[in-house]
């Protein structure tokens, strides 16, 4: 999953205004930025696999740390006590924090082949296998950002017409990502996904 995780964050904003797109962004994303730093350490292991699925060629062998939905929670509380913290923010606003930090791992095991973890050290392996079928696949990612838009809008109002074409240039520039992550090249090494992927969720966040 890709596009519905940007779009968890944009719809996040109309519960919780005080925090920035930014911030929501991140945290939705938040297992996609632990994940790459570390693939590159050798804690985590990905394969490059030609046909693993019909949507990319990864195997990821083993991510307990920034995808298990234990991690992903622990990691959703320190986030949201920062949030909280630096931004004078509300309990309201941590639990939100926490629950879209936590639908990262929701929105993979739909999209996963059965390999997202429950638990740091169990063995237990979940995935209903979207990325079986590319159709399906763009059809649940456009959708979601598609009703994610729909909600921001919904909540916000753009301050002058930069504003307004911002928000479009963002959705477009989400898909053509995306589009480039689906139809690209074949990925030289997993370090390579891992720092490609490092780069667009930092650049995402900030």
């Amino acid at each position: 999953m890709f596009l519905g995780h940007y779009a968890v964050g944009l719809a996040a904003k109309r519960a919780t205004p005080a925090l920035s797109l930014g911030l929501l962004f991140g945290a939705a994303q938040l297992a996609d930025l632990l994940w790459p730093n570390l693939l590159l350490a050798g804690v985590e292991k990905l394969e490059i696999v030609p046909g693993a699925t019909a949507v990319n060629p990864l195997r990821f062998v083993s991510y307990p740390w920034s995808h298990s939905l234990v991690a992903l929670g622990a990691w959703g509380v320190l986030l949201a006590t920062l949030a909280v913290l630096l931004r004078r923010g509300r309990g309201r606003d941590a639990a939100i924090v926490v629950g879209v930090v936590v639908s990262h791992w929701v929105l993979d095991v739909v999209s996963h082949l059965p390999d997202m973890p429950l638990t740091i050290t169990g063995e237990t392996r979940l995935g209903l296998g979207l990325w079986r079928s590319l159709p399906w696949t763009l059809a649940v990612e456009l959708l979601l950002l598609g009703a994610g838009a729909a909600v921001y809008l919904r909540s916000t109002r753009a301050r002058d017409r930069v504003g307004s074409i911002g928000l479009g240039a963002l959705l477009a520039l989400l898909v053509a990502i995306y589009a480039g992550s689906l139809f690209g090249p074949l990925p030289p090494s997993p370090e390579a996904v891992a720092w490609s992927t490092l780069l667009i969720e930092v650049g995402m966040a900030l």
